[in-house]
């Protein structure tokens, strides 16, 4: 009888466990999409970030719903491979983007002294190596498997200290997307309560009768399009080529909701018609043209960093399957998710509050 996968990688010294297919292809491309209109720039040149407090800081705190069950699951696997139940908290959780140009040499993930509280890792891949990304590959230095090749849905779990030093190749081209964790056995780095405070902060006047959505806030933006500020967080339309969808955006971060949300589920929506009234749809005039690309200009000064953030290359499809009518549709199911995410989180919030953590509660409950 073979031993299973678990037990061989629990034999291995150091200590590692690699899982595939533990999170599935559409558990991925939420959060993706969570990922991709709501990141901020990260902790390295070319590296982007997106916290479960920054989430909250920009008012998509509803967001933090689908990453629930995901933390639960991840959780319970780390405290059972490395026996050590009931005695981990969360010390951080986030989705962490690696573009062109990315990489880091040998390191531990406890290796500076503000980061000796973390104890074991846990990175989930979000997308694919060949396929969405090249290069990007991570090496351990010492044991087996020495090298992991990025798969969507696929799990590397192992300690965080000098046994499990790796490095990671740099990025040749596109993004690869990961959801990290670090767990700790010190409950004073626990993220739960911080962020039950945070919520019981920013949600102190919600009420579940009345679960009304709050647009997305801009967040600080120091040293990206720092000078723009003030435009990015005012109302806007989107153009594409020589039309303009008349429907106005509360701010830049709304505005890319909306166009992410249509990439992860625009294709997926019913055939239903959807019709875009007269007027919803307009041509550009000769004035207008001009006011686009004069902030063309002055957005568009880097078209790398465009495609790193909006990932241009990986959208070619959609591009071309494009029509306003469902796009229209796709603000309407934008609305109607973020509306149950937000309902979930108003019911959850109470219990969360008495038990100090972030845990799935059951439907009986709320």
């Amino acid at each position: 009888m073979l031993p299973s996968r678990e037990m061989g990688a629990k034999s291995l010294k150091p200590p590692r466990l690699i899982l595939h297919n533990f999170l599935t292809s559409e558990e991925c491309k939420e959060l993706e999409f969570i990922h991709k209109s709501s990141s901020t720039v990260g902790y390295r040149p070319n590296v982007f970030s997106t916290t479960l407090s920054h989430l909250i800081a920009t008012n998509s705190s509803p967001f933090l719903i689908p990453f629930v069950p995901i933390r639960e699951k991840l959780k319970e696997k780390v405290e059972n491979f490395f026996g050590c139940e009931y005695e981990l908290c969360i010390e951080f959780t986030g989705l962490i983007s690696w573009c062109r140009g990315a990489c880091i040499g040998w390191h531990s993930d406890d290796n500076r002294p503000y980061l000796k509280q973390r104890h074991f890792t846990a990175v989930c891949y979000l997308n694919s190596y060949g396929k969405d990304f090249k290069g990007g590959l991570f090496h351990f230095q010492d044991g087996e498997p020495t090298t992991l090749v990025p798969m969507a849905g696929d799990v590397a779990i192992y300690t965080a200290d000098s046994c499990n030093i790796h490095a990671v190749d740099e990025i040749i081209e596109g993004e690869r997307l990961t959801l990290t964790l670090w767990f700790s056995r010190d409950s004073g780095h626990d993220e739960d309560a911080k962020l039950i405070s945070l919520l019981s902060k920013t949600m102190l006047h919600s009420s579940i009768n009345m679960p009304e959505v709050k647009p997305p806030m801009l967040a600080s933006i120091k040293g990206l399009l720092s000078d723009s500020t003030e435009i990015l967080m005012e109302p806007l339309q989107l153009v594409r080529g020589n039309e303009l969808f008349k429907q106005e955006f509360v701010n830049i971060l709304h505005a890319l909701q909306a166009v992410q949300f249509h990439h992860w589920k625009g294709s997926d929506l019913p055939n239903v018609q959807y019709e875009v009234q007269p007027g919803d749809v307009i041509r550009l005039s000769k004035s207008q043209q001009e006011a686009v690309r004069s902030l063309e200009s002055q957005f568009l000064k880097d078209h790398q960093a465009v495609e790193m953030i909006f990932s241009c290359t990986s959208c070619s499809r959609n591009q071309q399957n494009f029509d306003w009518e469902r796009f229209s549709a796709t603000i309407v199911a934008l609305k109607d998710y973020s509306c149950k995410l937000h309902k979930e989180l108003l019911m959850s919030l109470p219990y969360w509050r008495s038990h100090g953590i972030i845990y799935s509660v059951p439907p009986e409950c709320s």
